[in-house]
């Protein structure tokens, strides 16, 4: 287990392996449930579900895709038992679909990641902006924030993975305290002010468009009629997991990976899932579902959807905190990305596809085990992508980060649907692995996961423009479908020339595991 190879390739003859046995499941949960953002995904996501999406019954959007995203776990973890390798997705969907599918997920994957960090530092750099102004009375422009954050990033995933770690654990036990005290204060309090509302928590009203009469907040005792779709609630229900399936790729840096991912997999999924659905359902029950509802129609009251119970139940210095962990929590998902794009970035260079590449963004640092060289490029690209917004005078929350992201989630939820799929082409088509090939593991799971996930694909597809908000009329929004379509046709374009122009380079495609996980066509 202390070597890498790469089954048939003559062409990669030396790996330069990650650092081994550097972190248990604990690190690799944190690391996985950062890229989650559960502060963030709550107060961003959740208020836009319950405003323009099914209303009250936001919650039970996240109980549909915890039950979508187990089913989709269980094949994804299945798989994890017998590949081994930094990039995750490009060698699963390499082994169950081929070397010019996978190359395709690869070059889509490694897209996405990098301009989530992009799309963080936007996030991260508007609430720090936010924060010294609102309490320390300091002007701060936000390109120092992100500026800032990019320098961080790349030193912290210089130095050995545990650093990382325990940097992310730090913010993520707190972010979590924070959201668990609000959902706990509603709880023995006694709930809200409307009762209970456990209609919010039926998974037939997740599919219920919202039409409601509410308070017209603007204009005290008049009413409104709202209305909504129940696919932007569904859709940002799903984007609130985006990264959990970065467990796989720490698996050669993992103790015993064919025991820890797996685990590590569903324990992030499952768990991430009961969690959204609890505090989402507090957070309705603490403000009121009428008045969750009027709240999150503007976007200026949207947070108070979370904001007024924790000043009801905890008071204003708990909100204060609670703000400060948004901040946190926004760094501490971009410094995942960081981690995930450098990896991605470091797996397909050591490759050795091209030339050099294997020497260069394949190499690791000889102390620390780190993809070193790939996480330095991986800052220069997200530090150009982030001065192209600046430079273009283009908001750091309301285009950098809405934009980047729906880029990122498009691009990965294309990924996830081909992984689905995957583990069927593994199992049941190869009909690799045998004993672990199950009629509902690896088979009914993954399918009802896969067409689960092009269910939200097509969600995207309707929501974008709400995704996006006022950023919908940007040119970047606009090319963002031909980005996505670019860059996969490009992936899988190249691996069909390696095929023919170069085919010892294209057997390796998808093909440099950790020993023990050997798997040969």
């Amino acid at each position: 287990m202390d070597n890498l190879t790469s089954t048939e390739a003559s062409s990669t003859t030396t790996v330069q392996r990650l650092k081994p046995n550097a972190v248990g499941l604990v690190g690799v949960l944190f690391m996985a449930v950062a890229t989650a953002a559960p502060i963030t995904a709550m107060v961003g996501n959740v208020p836009i579900a319950i405003g323009f999406g099914n209303g009250a019954h936001a919650p039970a959007g996240y109980l549909v895709a915890t039950v979508v995203l187990s089913l989709f776990a269980l094949g994804y973890s299945a798989m994890a038992k017998h590949i081994t390798a930094t990039g995750a997705f490009y060698g699963f969907i390499s082994h169950g679909l081929g070397r010019v599918v996978g190359m395709a997920a690869g070059a889509l994957t490694t897209m996405a990641y990098v301009v989530f960090e992009a799309s963080l530092i936007g996030i991260f750099s508007f609430f720090a902006s936010s924060f010294f102004s609102q309490h320390f009375g300091v002007d701060v422009p936000w390109l120092v924030f992100a500026l800032l954050m990019l320098v961080v990033n790349s030193v912290l995933t210089y130095f050995d993975i545990n650093l990382t770690a325990k940097v992310l654990g730090v913010f993520l036990i707190t972010e979590i305290v924070m959201l668990g005290l609000m959902a706990l204060s509603v709880l023995v309090t006694g709930g809200g002010p409307e009762g209970w509302s456990p209609g919010s928590l039926n998974p037939v009203a997740a599919f219920q468009n919202l039409s409601a009469t509410v308070p017209d907040l603007a204009h005290p005792g008049a009413t409104v009629a709202v209305a909504g779709s129940a696919g932007i609630g569904l859709f940002f229900a799903f984007w609130s997991w985006v990264g959990f399936e970065s467990t796989a790729m720490y698996g050669e840096e993992s103790k015993n990976p064919k025991k820890i991912i797996p685990k590590a997999t569903m324990v992030a999924v499952v768990g991430i899932g009961l969690f959204y659905i609890l505090v989402s359902w507090m957070a309705v029950v603490g403000t009121g579902p009428t008045q969750a509802i009027a709240l999150a129609q503007n976007s200026n009251t949207a947070g108070q959807v979370f904001f007024g119970p924790v000043q009801a139940h905890l008071g204003q210095p708990a909100v204060v905190v609670f703000e400060f962990l948004l901040m946190t929590g926004s760094y501490a998902c971009g410094m995942a990305f960081h981690n995930c794009a450098s990896h991605y970035i470091y797996a397909i260079g050591r490759e050795n596809l091209l030339p050099g590449l294997g020497r260069t963004l394949g190499a690791t640092h000889r102390t620390h085990g780190s993809p070193y060289v790939a996480g330095f490029v991986q800052t220069g690209i997200a530090a150009v992508i982030v001065l192209l917004f600046a430079v273009t005078g283009r908001d750091p929350y309301g285009q950098l980060y809405a934009l980047m992201a729906i880029l990122g989630t498009a691009a990965i939820l294309i990924v996830q649907a081909l992984a689905a799929f995957a583990v069927i082409g593994y199992f049941h088509v190869a009909k690799r692995h045998p004993e672990t090939a199950h009629w509902f593991r690896t088979f009914t799971a993954p399918l009802l996961g896969g067409v689960g996930m092009l269910y939200v694909i097509f969600l995207l597809t309707e929501s974008a423009s709400v995704a996006a908000g006022a950023a919908a009329s940007d040119v970047i929004f606009t090319i963002t479908p031909w980005i996505v379509i670019g860059v996969g046709v490009a992936g899988a374009a190249f691996a069909l020339g390696a095929k023919y122009l170069a085919p010892e380079r294209y057997e390796t495609i998808g093909r440099v595991v950790l020993e023990d996980s050997h798997e040969r066509e």
